[in-house]
């Protein structure tokens, strides 16, 4: 995980150095057992200070299972981190089972629908339903939506329509080495 997290710094870095990657932001996923270690957050904070990564440009993406065991611990750290300028994005959304009593109570920046819902969206009118209730709560909180999954331009179509701006998914892009993202760029 911390290896993970200073190479995805180290990207920042650099591209904070290039006028065409400046504006990057870069999402890593941080699973429940690496968030609730007790160091996590000083770690990440050596990381951030040991690679001079703006640290508005990097995005943690958290699953809804990580606020089951111990809410206000996870909420604490997510303010430390949030004060530093990490953004948070709710990862999978929708398919967890916990409350959504949660979602006024911590620093989150976005909601990410699950592409579960995305993929099969014109195959069942619920996915539809399902996708743009999550767009217009996130809209309600004030929060960004990003909905993944999106691999046809009538997904996109759709989701702009209901006032999803962000997208992630084949339609833009396989996964790539860095050097080819750079590339496009």
């Amino acid at each position: 995980g911390d290896w993970v997290l200073e190479t995805a710094c180290r990207v920042l870095a650099r591209g904070a150095e290039q006028p065409s990657l400046a504006e990057i932001t870069l999402a890593v996923n941080i699973s429940p057992l690496q968030f609730h270690q007790p160091d996590f957050v000083s770690r990440l904070e050596a990381i951030i200070a040991t690679t001079g990564a703006p640290a508005t440009r990097l995005k943690l993406e958290l699953t809804e299972s990580l606020f089951m065991e111990e809410p206000n611990a996870a909420r604490d750290a997510m303010l430390r981190l949030k004060a530093l300028g990490i953004r948070f994005s709710l990862d999978d959304f929708g398919t967890g089972y916990s409350s959504l009593s949660y979602l006024n109570r911590l620093p989150l920046d976005q909601l990410k629908i699950d592409q579960s819902f995305v993929r099969p969206l014109f195959q069942d009118s619920a996915n539809q339903v399902i996708c743009a209730t999550i767009i217009d709560l996130g809209r309600n909180l004030g929060l960004n939506v990003i909905a993944e999954g999106v691999e046809t331009e009538a997904h996109r179509s759709w989701l702009e329509e209901q006032g999803c701006h962000a997208f992630q998914g084949y339609l833009f892009s396989r996964p790539q080495p860095l050097e080819e993202l750079e590339a496009m760029i």
